[in-house]
């Protein structure tokens, strides 16, 4: 197939031409994300190739349609940035990867955990600079502590079975109970049971209705007071503002984010020599006790080749007509 590959970053073309070889479809790179602006670029090919910041609303997919386009695949997990039901009623089937590596995320969220308690980032440019001095480095034993998890998915279990490991009290909030996590020692709980209860806040759920802005002024009300929340889902399910509010007054004791609900116009992106226009994000990284990452959760060797192989296999089995077990319906 001849698949225009939209937001691409140099790791994107090593790894899908790592593993094209043998699938030899035909992969044009492009820079620039896909949004109703740059459909153009799509003319001539089959189907696009997009990630988790391009912007497939209504329009952008009719716009797609008029130019041909059958196939949308998303390289990642996450598709609340494709309108569904314009894509369907287009005849536009829509793929994605469902799982890659969920240990990545999984681990990801552990090492902002552990970096946010003890402090190791400002431990290593503080002897960086010959300061040796341990004081406001203190943090706390994760043993025995009261983890909550909201959705245990293939990524929540993943966490969940980390932190049994540490030695930790794990809880859970999700539609659908874990057997499996349950036999290892998981309690299910209400989601006030979480909030109530939890020294640390995992969050592993998608981003829908549902769950949208899921920590806003009345969540963080709800929490134990001192508490640390994780995000490495989707940036819209912690209502930023209302995150800054509850870090001003203490109620939040620690924020580490590897998502942002405004991310398209920042991660993946070089911004160092320029001038940050979004306030919040910049209130943000003025606390002490917050800790952004860009987005990096999936970064690893592994994962990087599971989504290449899920990307082209799914090119492949879209093109031999073949079942599209990776296909996203309504």
């Amino acid at each position: 197939m001849k698949i225009a590959v939209f937001s691409t970053k140099p790791y994107d073309r090593e790894y899908l031409d790592k593993f094209n070889i043998e699938n030899k479809h035909e992969l044009i790179y492009f820079e620039a994300p896909l949004n109703t602006d740059t459909t153009n670029l799509a003319i001539g090919f089959e189907g696009v190739c997009i990630f988790v910041n391009d912007k497939i609303d209504k329009k952008t997919i009719d716009k797609l349609s008029e130019i041909g386009i059958k196939l949308i695949d998303l390289r990642c997990a996450g598709f609340n940035n494709v309108d569904i039901e314009a894509a369907t009623k287009q005849n536009i089937k829509v793929l994605r990867v469902p799982a890659y590596s969920p240990q990545a995320v999984a681990e990801h969220a552990v090492a902002l955990i552990l970096t946010l308690n003890r402090k190791t980032h400002k431990a290593y440019n503080r002897v960086r600079e010959s300061n040796f001095s341990l004081e406001n480095l203190t943090g706390f034993n994760l043993y025995e502590k009261t983890v909550g998890v909201i959705g245990t998915g293939k990524i929540g279990t993943a966490f969940c079975q980390i932190m049994l490991g540490f030695g930790c009290k794990v809880i859970a909030y999700d539609i659908k109970e874990s057997e499996q996590l349950i036999a290892k020692g998981v309690e299910y709980k209400t989601l006030d049971e979480i909030f109530k209860n939890s020294d640390i806040i995992s969050l592993h759920c998608p981003l829908n209705i549902n769950t949208k802005h899921l920590f806003n002024r009345a969540a963080f009300s709800k929490i134990k007071k001192g508490a640390m929340l994780i995000n490495t889902s989707r940036g819209a399910l912690i209502k930023t503002s209302h995150a800054i509010e509850a870090l001003k007054n203490e109620q939040l004791g620690y924020l580490g984010i590897d998502v942002y609900e405004q991310e398209e116009n920042l991660f993946f992106k070089d911004l160092s020599e320029s001038i940050i226009q979004d306030d919040l994000i910049e209130r943000l990284m003025a606390f002490h006790n917050v800790l952004i990452t860009p987005h990096q959760g999936f970064f690893t060797n592994e994962a990087l080749d599971q989504i290449a192989q899920t990307t082209l296999k799914n090119f492949t089995d879209f093109e031999n007509r073949l079942p599209l077990e990776n296909e996203v319906k309504l």
